[in-house]
């Protein structure tokens, strides 16, 4: 199937998955309505796992937590004109503070390919302008809006290829994940008070499958850390 086979075909492919997430659906129902229509686990990361779909054009990121979603589908559709970031197909913000990510599927590349496009990105070559324009323009306003948002994450995994082979690249934005649960752990009314309980209420699901494991009872100290400061804030 050629790039322009998959981009004409994939609206329908998308609207049916659409359909099967409720309206207040978590990621935890995400993941199970797409695996029960045919999709395939294919990935996870630290904050996300990805499925393929049943004809293998897109991929769907599915995280439990991750307050940069928002602005990684922004990026995505304000840079579509490079070419240089995946085609977005749909994004949805989860119940619990998880995020939904539709795109088209991509393949890894040699790590120094990703490199040189991340230092490309680094120096703002010519050949990246305006990605990197855009780049800077949304990460800004992620530091501003974000408590514990990270700096650009410049790991070579994050560039992948297209179905046209050409290169992109992902997964640019996150939260800076070891400051925002050290903090948790020793100050939760300072991340209940920053971090709405909807927007978190999944923050110990991540999967860190590149990071982890996590300890069981370090995950359940930080649930009733926080809870308990939740608890404190609502008798206020």
């Amino acid at each position: 199937m050629t790039p322009e086979e998959v981009h004409r075909e994939t609206p329908t492919l998308i609207m049916e998955t659409l359909a099967l997430v409720e309206a207040d659906a978590t990621h935890g129902d995400v993941e199970q309505a797409l695996l029960a229509a045919g999709w395939t686990p294919c990935g996870a990361g630290d904050w996300a796992i990805a499925l393929r779909s049943p004809d293998g054009t897109t991929a769907a990121r599915i995280s439990p937590f991750d307050p940069t979603g928002p602005y990684t589908a922004a990026l995505y559709r304000e840079a579509t004109h490079t070419r240089q970031v995946p085609v977005l197909f749909a994004h949805r913000r989860l119940t619990g503070g998880g995020d939904l990510q539709l795109m088209e599927w991509l393949q890894p590349v040699p790590q120094p390919e990703a490199a040189a496009f991340h230092q490309a990105i680094s120096n703002h070559s010519p050949e990246v302008a305006d990605l990197v324009d855009i780049i800077r323009r949304i990460h800004t306003r992620a530091l501003e809006e974000l408590p514990w948002c990270g700096p650009l994450d410049d790991n070579p995994s994050n560039v992948m290829r297209g179905a046209d082979n050409r290169l992109v690249v992902a997964d640019l934005f996150y939260a800076d994940g070891p400051n925002l649960y050290a903090t948790a752990l020793k100050d939760p009314d300072l991340v209940a008070t920053r971090i709405p309980e909807p927007e978190r209420r999944y923050l110990t699901e991540i999967p860190l499958a590149a990071s982890g494991p996590w300890d069981p009872i370090e995950r359940a100290a930080l649930r009733t850390a926080l809870a308990t400061a939740d608890s404190r804030n609502n008798s206020t």
